[in-house]
This record gives C-alpha cells, structure tokens and sequence, in this order.
C-alpha cells in the first residue's frame, strides 16, 4: 500500500518524499533518470537569504525554511550516515560605495525586527573578517548569519541514504498510487507550456566550476554577483551563469571561463587554484520566479512542486513541510504567490 508517489528524484521530491516518510507515509520515489539527474546534481549550493527589507510572504517562507535547514540535514545525516555538507557559515559582500554603506547599515536594522534576533545582518570593517574576504572600495563589508552551505550533490546523496534507511528507494518506472507530486524540473514546466500553449515556466542554463581550495570553515562571499561557497570536502565552488538562450545545455564554454576569472579578481587567493570540475545545467524557472506549489494544473487531484530557480535548495525544507502537510493532512498553508496560478 503506497500512500505517496513522489515523481522527480530532484532536491524537491527527494525532501518531500523524506518529509512524508517522516511523518509514517509509504513512499515511492520515481524518477527514470535517477536521484540528482538535473539541476539538484549541481555544485555551488549557495543557502542565502533574500535583502532584509520590504517584507512578503516569499521572503517570510525562505526565512523560515533557512532557520529549519539545520535540524532538517541533522535527522537527514543522523539517519542515513551520509553528509550534505551543510554548514551556517555566513556570507560575506563588499559595498561599493557610499550609498550602498548606508543602504546596508539601514538593513542591520530591519534585519534585526524581521529575522526575530535569530540571525544577524552586520556592517563590519574588513580588517575585521582577515584574509578570507573579497577587496571593497569602502573597506567595509556586509556579514549576514543567516547564510549557509551546502553541496548540491551530497545533499541528494544524504536524502537517498536516508529514505533507504526509511525503506524507500528511487525507481526508474512505477505506477501511480496513493498521493501523486509532480516534482519534475524542467521537463515539467515544458509539459505545462505545451499542454496550456503558454510559457509557464522555462530553463535558465548555469555554469559553474569547482575548485580544489580548502579554505576551512568559513563564511561563503558574493562579490560581483558570483557565489563562492567553501565546501566542507575542501573543494570551493563557483558560479554561476545565468543563460536564457543556449544551445547545448550541459557545456561549458567561454562565459564560466569569465565567471571564473571575475572569481579570481574578486578573491586574489584563489590565483593558481586548479579547476577540477566544469559544470552545467538547466534550472527551472517558473514565470513567477517563486516556487510553484499546490494542485497540479493538469493532473486533476495530484500536486506539482517545482521551479525553484537558484533558492531552491534554501526553500527545502519548508517547501516539504507544506507539501506534507497538504498531501498528508490536507492541510493548505502555501503563500498564495506559491501557487501554480500566479504562473498560469
């Protein structure tokens, strides 16, 4: 008697089918290509927060969902014996000039009220942070503890060792039964554009590189809009691309090439690191650039969970949480901008 199938064995179905496992519900895991096949099987694994202001429902979920990802990858580790990597190491971002130092001590402030002195958004020297920090024209950087690390890769692996601990493994081909939740990435958003005759949603192409540079525990940067995010396997991964037009989606070409160089600019350390992987793939993008969760346009009485474009891994665990709760119990607590509709 299965009382959930999960489709996709992405970051998304595979915390939702762990949820719902948790919570004493048969899973099945389906997924033809296997766990990790997609985006989810990535390398940069930046967990951070949206700016401390102009407060929404969305930046209120991702709060949430980031304050939960300790205690969800604990048990997620604690049960399969495998480590996703994470870390709540921080971020560190330079401030460029003078309207930028004041933009961001007025954060410091809001960040206090709205992330309820659970984490803290500070404006410090940079002779205050050492050698790990990116150069900034003020001299002054922005230190949020919000932020934290993950290894995209190891996170799927960490989730897989779990539910089979939990007795649920990922199938390549299984029929429908129980609860259905269509967490398929980019080949679900093209099945929702060419079934409605609308763009729903699409692919963004990334690429990243990862680099052989133990840099110890410390907190990842962004500075001139790339993520540097020291793993916890002494490897620092960079990235990433933003493509809406490709050709191929899995190559790497001449633009990570400059991603890397600007890397190297941005945190001089790294000069002589060798590149031990180039990577890439398509990220799926809902219209809304929110998570799509809820009812499944198209397949009446089943569920959709997708399109976590670059805060998807940030969003896990309260994503599941809802999931289960809606699928389990039937009960609805998914932001309105969350839903399907707001992409339709």
């Amino acid at each position: 008697m299965v009382d959930v199938t999960v489709r996709g064995a992405g970051i998304f179905g595979l915390s939702i089918a762990w949820t719902c496992a948790r919570r004493g519900a048969k899973v099945q895991v389906v997924d033809p290509f296997g766990p990790g096949a997609g985006s989810s099987g990535g390398l940069v694994g930046a967990l951070a927060p949206h700016v401390p202001e102009n407060w929404n429902a969305k930046k209120a979920f991702q709060f949430d969902s980031l304050i939960m990802a300790e205690p969800f990858w604990t048990q997620v580790e604690a049960t399969g014996g495998v480590s996703p990597g994470y870390g709540r190491l921080g971020r560190l971002q330079p401030i460029a000039d003078q309207r930028m130092l004041e933009l961001a001590h007025a954060r410091a402030v809001t960040a206090a009220e709205l992330w309820q002195g659970r984490a803290e958004w500070r404006v410090v020297e940079t002779t205050e942070v050492g050698a790990w920090c990116p150069p900034s024209p003020t001299g002054f950087v922005i230190h949020d503890t919000l932020s934290a690390r993950m290894h995209p890769r190891r996170a799927c692996s960490a989730l897989v060792a779990a539910l089979q601990v939990m007795g649920v493994r990922v199938q390549t081909d299984a029929p429908d039964a129980g609860q259905v939740v269509h967490a398929t990435g980019l080949a679900g958003l093209q099945e929702l554009n060419n079934t409605l005759g609308k763009t729903v949603g699409n692919g963004v192409k990334g690429q990243a590189a990862l680099l052989r540079f133990d840099a110890g525990e410390v907190p990842q940067l962004f500075a001139d809009a790339i993520h540097l995010v020291p793993h916890a396997d002494g490897t620092l991964a960079i990235g990433s691309t933003s493509e809406r037009d490709y050709d191929d989606p899995t190559s790497t070409d001449d633009a990570l090439d400059d991603v890397l160089d600007r890397a190297i600019r941005a945190v001089p350390l790294l000069h002589g690191a060798e590149v031990i992987e180039r990577w890439a793939g398509v990220r799926p993008r809902s219209k809304s650039r929110a998570p799509m969760l809820g009812a499944h346009p198209l397949h009446h009485g089943q569920f959709i969970a997708n399109g976590g474009f670059k805060i998807g891994f940030g969003m896990v665990p309260k994503v599941a949480e809802v999931m289960a709760d809606l699928m389990l119990e039937g009960r609805d607590t998914i932001p309105e901008d969350f839903r399907p509709e707001a992409s339709l």
